[in-house]
């Protein structure tokens, strides 16, 4: 962290003073609140405004500090809440839970309570039919992979399984995803073993162009849901001759 600016809370109330001096609570959240920061960190602020009429996002350059900061009035958190649950990504939930207090007027620790069982809940389970389409997706960029002789494609093929991989054993286990960094971290917050196998597998292929990690990979995370899926998938198919005249 570079010494000659603020402290990240420090940075945090100046710039809601600045910038939001009548807002009713605002956290700080992210990397710097979990001690996880970078030189390249930036600070994330989740602001709480009953005056403004819809959610945005904003981008500031503060004290040093890059601020990504994220404004909500009190009925547009609770749609951020819902879709980030069902696309098991739960990051404003995740940030508000972790976040820490730069203002509040009483509303912060409902808001609090509600994220915090939002994450302890985890999302919803996957169906029997979503099982299936996911086996199948898996299975079908493992042979690509596998057959695969142009190494400009097999990159980001092994990029497709990375995030597919991760996404069904997650979910799977009712656990929440992530994108990015959060795909490893994710990851360790369910299986530090797992994360650890994952890492490694897709590290040698990148250094070294051999799949067999990957593919062990792949088949271990399925073996449990039937294996591979090809022969005999179906999506969308009616089950009523007449609508197919």
């Amino acid at each position: 962290m570079n010494s000659s600016r603020l402290q990240p809370v420090e940075a945090a109330k100046r710039f809601i003073a600045e910038k939001f001096p009548d807002c009713q609570a605002a956290l700080l959240a992210g990397s710097v609140v979990r001690g996880e920061e970078t030189a390249t960190s930036d600070l994330d602020i989740v602001v709480f405004d009953e005056k403004v009429e819809s959610a945005y996002r904003e981008s500031h350059i503060e004290d040093g500090w890059p601020i990504e900061v994220f404004v909500h009035n009190f009925t547009s958190y609770k749609v951020f809440f819902k879709e980030d649950c069902e696309r098991a990504r739960p990051s404003l939930p995740r940030m508000v839970s972790e976040g820490i207090v730069i203002i509040d007027s009483r509303v912060l620790s409902l808001i609090k309570e509600e994220a915090n069982e939002l994450l302890k809940k985890g999302p919803a389970v996957w169906s029997i039919d979503t099982i299936e389409m996911k086996r199948y997706m898996i299975t079908d960029a493992l042979d690509d992979l596998i057959g695969s002789t142009i190494r400009a494609e097999e990159l980001f093929i092994a990029n497709t399984l990375a995030d597919a991989i991760h996404e069904f054993v997650l979910r799977t286990n009712v656990q929440w995803t992530g994108a990015s960094k959060w795909i490893v971290r994710a990851l360790n917050q369910f299986d530090k073993n797992f994360a650890q196998t994952f890492v490694q597998a897709f590290d040698a292929f990148y250094k070294t162009g051999h799949k067999d990690d990957i593919i062990a990979l792949a088949d271990e995370v399925l073996k449990p849901h039937g294996g591979r899926l090809l022969d005999g998938f179906s999506m969308g198919k009616s089950s009523e001759m007449g609508e197919r005249i």
